[in-house]
């Protein structure tokens, strides 16, 4: 402030803050400032059918302790010419299962739902894993590969 009649826009520093005194004609200016426009939200799958890795649905899954194994058992099934898809990654998710199950306290499935129970039990039939219950002990896991290596062990 100049004199009573002159009023000009300035900045006062108090502390840590910043205080902006502004005349009524800067606030009525029409502010010069472009944001950038919002990228469209993707899911999962990219329009070009890539896997998008930045995905929130993953959880961040692609990026922890396991990511690389997740990343790489991911990418089989999506990309698997298989009938049933996926029939060609058992080995990808086995070792991603194995990794994960070094991580209980990170990897545990904690979920109770019942929908697990009739996914695990088409599994065996078909012999692919179609879900991983990634609370699962070790040696559950390798008597899974076993019963995949040697079918003619089977159940007992």
């Amino acid at each position: 402030i100049l004199d009573n009649n002159l009023m000009m826009s300035y900045c006062e520093r108090r502390g840590k803050d910043t205080i902006i005194f502004a005349t009524q004609d800067l606030l009525n200016t029409p502010s010069k400032v472009s944001l950038p426009e919002e990228e469209e939200a993707r899911g999962l799958i990219l329009p070009n059918g890539d896997i998008n890795w930045e995905c929130p649905c993953l959880g961040g899954m692609a990026t922890g302790p396991c990511g690389f194994e997740f990343r790489k058992a991911l990418s089989c099934f999506h990309y698997s010419k298989e009938e049933p898809k996926g029939k060609d990654c058992y080995e990808t998710f086995r070792d991603m299962h194995g990794c994960m199950s070094g991580y209980p306290n990170l990897y545990n499935n904690t979920d109770d739902d019942d929908d697990d129970e009739e996914v695990a039990g088409d599994s065996e039939s078909s012999g692919v894993p179609t879900s991983f219950n990634f609370g699962e002990s070790q040696s559950n896991v390798d008597s899974e590969t076993r019963e995949h290596e040697n079918p003619s062990e089977g159940s007992k």
